[in-house]
């Protein structure tokens, strides 16, 4: 998925993001309302399109929208407004703006420094490491992050006179940024104070600042690529196909993308915690890149076929050439037995199995949720007690649970880590169990009945572990 990429600043915008230039939208019923801006790009032909959706936090008058513009159908404009913190208005390529609507779905009312984002209390960074019970990208607030106003850059210098409002129908999307940028917010704020009820230019946003921001926490592409373990190379080659694991960079020196090192930090983690990060880092240590279980597999089957092609004579001299060896055969075996050990999942259907391990740990973990209340209901027993003992979770695995949910990881540990997210969120959902908790009673009946080392399951449950954000 592609990054949106706003064009221009609407002129009746109330944050308007840095660097770009404004633009009339006097065209576009801005004030009249989200089912009024739909409206403008559902006339049938012409390749117009437009929608909007409400957002439930903030009541009624919480929405997004967006449109196609009717003077120019390849620009299109992207609303997002709130009751309490205004609203934002961006003109972008006709294409883009769908992608930004569905960015405006949640809490998220602002983005600013690629990909930081504002919920009208606080700032976060780029989302990028994925919350199985949540089904999102985890919250990790900016660091001592501070909202920067309009009120803050108009300091009197800016010129209104040496800027301009842009035109749609004239507009360039490969223009370059006006470099007097200040002097484009200043005649902004001149037209926005004369507007009926025009917010306060101290509750404008216009960007966001931090220590995580500063040019010495910045990041090049050489460095960026280092802490991800990727060649410099690989890294333009993931920037230049648009690979959306890669976050947007945060700032732009001298032509050069810059990333902030928190954010690098997280998108570090987040291929880490991803299906080839799970899998290569089970998999650390063996020639073949196999997991653990595969590569027992892998040896089990090699040491077979090696004894049945060349330690038996009646099936040896069905096939070997004099000029074979007890080595050649060797090499043969153990070709043979990785294509086993690769082809797993031809054996066992990790599509069927996941869902099929899911199920029955969520079944043992009724089991015992059911008999601690039933036992924690027994006559005699006060109230402080029975509130005692329900703050620590009796979760039980069965043994042969806790072997198969063993067997799983060993041989498929990136779908595991998949399925265990989902247990988590099911356990939560279902009976309040902290995550933490759920993950305690799996390592811990891992430990009792399982194959997997010590070393394996504290690195395994590691990646799966949610973060405490810190502020």
């Amino acid at each position: 998925m592609s990054t949106p990429r706003p064009l221009a600043n609407g002129l009746r915008t109330d944050h308007p993001v840095p660097g770009l230039p404004f633009v009339d939208d006097s065209h576009i019923p801005l004030d009249e309302g989200a089912e009024a801006i739909e409206a403008v790009g559902r006339h049938e032909g012409g390749g117009m399109w437009g929608r909007f959706d409400p957002n439930d936090r903030g009541g009624d008058d919480d929405w997004h929208a967006f449109t196609t513009d009717p003077l120019n159908h390849k620009l299109g404009w992207s609303v997002r407004s709130h009751p309490v913190h205004g609203r934002t208005v961006l003109l972008m390529s006709d294409g883009d703006t769908a992608l930004q609507h569905s960015m405006w779905s949640g809490d998220q009312l602002l983005f600013r420094a690629g990909g930081y984002w504002f919920d009208g209390t606080t700032w976060y960074r780029p989302g990028q490491v994925w919350d199985p019970i949540e089904q999102d990208h985890e919250r990790r607030k900016a660091r001592a992050a501070a909202t920067v106003s309009a009120a803050d850059m108009l300091d009197g210098r800016a010129d209104p006179a040496k800027a301009h409002i842009g035109k749609v129908a004239t507009f360039d999307p490969e223009a370059p940024a006006p470099d007097n940028w200040l002097d484009h917010l200043a005649l902004w704020a001149d037209r926005h104070q004369e507007r009926d009820g025009a917010r306060p230019l101290e509750q404008c946003i216009v960007d966001v600042a931090s220590p995580e921001l500063n040019g010495g926490q910045l990041l090049g592409v050489p460095e960026m690529a280092e802490l991800g373990g990727i060649t410099a190379s690989t890294l333009r080659s993931y920037i230049s196909r648009g690979n959306s694991e890669v976050p947007q960079p945060q700032a732009s020196v001298g032509g050069r993308d810059q990333w902030a090192r928190a954010v690098a930090d997280d998108w570090v983690e987040a291929r880490r915690r991803s299906y080839e990060g799970i899998k290569a880092t089970m998999s650390a240590g063996d020639p073949d890149n196999l997991s653990p279980g595969a590569a027992a597999v892998r040896d089990r089957f090699a040491a077979n076929f090696h004894s049945t092609l060349w330690g038996r004579p009646d099936v040896r001299k069905r096939w070997v050439l004099r000029q074979r060896n007890e080595t050649s055969v060797r090499e043969v075996s153990d070709a043979l037995a990785w294509d086993v050990a690769a082809s797993l999942d031809r054996i066992v259907p990790t599509d069927v199995l996941g869902p099929t391990v899911t199920k029955a740990i969520l079944h043992d973990f009724a089991d015992s949720i059911d008999l601690h209340e039933h036992s924690s209901a027994k006559p005699g027993k006060t109230t402080a007690q029975k509130n005692r003992e329900n703050k620590w979770w009796h979760l039980n695995l069965t043994i042969p649970m806790a072997k198969m949910l063993d067997w799983y990881i060993r041989h498929y540990p990136e779908s595991a880590h998949w399925q265990i997210g989902e247990i988590m969120r099911d356990a939560r959902n279902q009976w309040d169990v902290p995550p933490q908790a759920t993950l305690r009673a799996l390592r811990q009946a891992l430990s009792l009945d399982g194959e997997l080392t010590e070393q394996q399951r504290e690195t395994y449950f590691a990646l799966l572990s949610p973060r405490e954000d810190i502020d």
